[in-house]
């Protein structure tokens, strides 16, 4: 198995990005997110997954580790291959994806060519178990305050502030994240707690 590749970056593009080492060129699929980030002729590491079929033989990788952590749990969800799986790291980062799953947010997750609604409904089936809230390497302070809202049920105010984010446009996972990510959001009312929530919006 190869673990990862460091090299320069010599070609990318939406899917792809080839990197020199030692002479030989690795063609690496990956996310459009991880291509954006890549520099022509600048050292880059990409941790990798060695996808082999019958009929195909590719090479996956992605900047950070945690990106290729849910590359892997998405093909493991049914009806998800490796192309479905770049394509929803494409369309959502790791942590919009996270957001979006914990939240049922099936909407955000749709919009992902080759998912659909219920090829949305089943990812989030089969994921939303598989995620902790330490693999988004949240602060200690805003860990402990999410895990002690979902295992004690949402306050009214932070349900009625979602609901009221929702009701202007926002998707359930944005909604979520945003209220979520607010300080001692327990002890505000819904009125502080939606004008701090859309604050958090325009820094996320």
């Amino acid at each position: 198995m190869i673990a990862y590749i460091k090299g320069t970056a010599v070609y990318a593009d939406q899917e792809c990005i080839i990197v020199d080492n030692r002479g030989v060129g690795y063609e690496i699929r990956t996310s459009s997110a991880t291509c954006s980030e890549v520099r022509m002729g600048e050292e880059v590491t990409l941790y990798t997954y060695l996808y082999v079929r019958e009929d195909m033989i590719a090479l996956y990788g992605f900047l950070s580790r945690e990106e290729l952590r849910i590359f892997r749990l998405l093909l493991g969800v049914s009806g998800i291959g490796p192309r479905v799986a770049v394509s929803v790291l494409s369309t959502l980062k790791v942590e919009d994806l996270y957001y979006a799953v914990i939240s049922e947010d099936t909407k955000s997750i749709a919009r992902t060519p080759g998912i659909g609604p219920k090829g949305a409904k089943r990812l989030i089936i089969e994921l939303k178990d598989k995620l902790d809230l330490s693999d988004l390497g949240l602060g200690e302070e805003e860990e402990e305050s999410i895990s002690t809202r979902e295992s004690a049920g949402e306050d009214s105010q932070i349900m009625d502030a979602m609901e009221a984010l929702i009701a202007l446009g926002y998707s359930n996972g944005e909604a979520y994240r945003a209220v979520h990510k607010v300080p001692g959001a327990k002890d505000m009312d819904t009125e502080t707690l939606l004008k701090e929530a859309l604050k958090k919006m325009m820094t996320l």
